[in-house]
């Protein structure tokens, strides 16, 4: 039985991130991930208690994976230029991503308190990746350079995301340029 449950579970996650993919946090309804599932619309209610939850789940599984991945690209790198570099392209290849796709959607204005700061401290794990790179290159304000990137890397995101008229290689490399430029000082 709880294996059936954890099957159904992730079902609706799977549907979650779809919905969220295709539509954005408008479409995440219960009665769209009943329909998704083909569960009962009650049914959805037994494992989530409301939109916030489904998002706060979903958070919680999937940021992890998509840091881990930045973190292994970083890891990669052999210079903190190149780790800066990792952590960008990392970050924009991922937009793609179907996962990140239902992570990007979410925005923190729909969201509780206890989903928002996750979302906060995951970005936050992200952002202390390259704190150490910036540390490295001489920076004085690690923190506050790695801030700005990240700034840097959430405006290509959501240009990505718009389907903006440059491609998403173009926006990505142009992305990189000002982050290098910018990290050099």
């Amino acid at each position: 039985m709880a294996e059936h449950r954890t099957m159904q579970r992730g079902a609706l996650l799977d549907a979650a991130r779809s919905l969220l993919s295709e539509g954005g946090t408008d479409a995440l309804t219960f009665p769209a991930l009943a329909e998704r599932t083909g569960l009962a619309r009650s049914s959805v209610y037994e494992y989530f208690r409301s939109r916030a939850a489904v998002v706060e789940e979903l958070c919680a599984v999937d940021f992890p994976v998509w840091a881990a991945e930045i973190e292994a690209a970083m890891a990669a790198a052999d210079t903190a230029e190149a780790k800066i570099e990792a952590y960008v392209r990392r970050q924009l290849a991922l937009v793609g991503d179907r996962r990140h796709r239902a992570v990007v959607a979410i925005s923190a204005s729909e969201l509780d308190a206890g989903a928002r700061e996750k979302i906060r401290a995951a970005h936050g794990g992200l952002v202390a990746m390259v704190v150490a790179a910036l540390g490295a290159l001489g920076h004085d304000q690690p923190r506050l350079a790695a801030l700005l990137l990240q700034g840097i890397v959430d405006a290509a995101v959501r240009r990505i995301e718009l389907g903006a008229a440059e491609d998403p290689e173009g926006i990505t490399d142009a992305a990189v340029t000002m982050a290098l430029r910018g990290v050099r000082g």
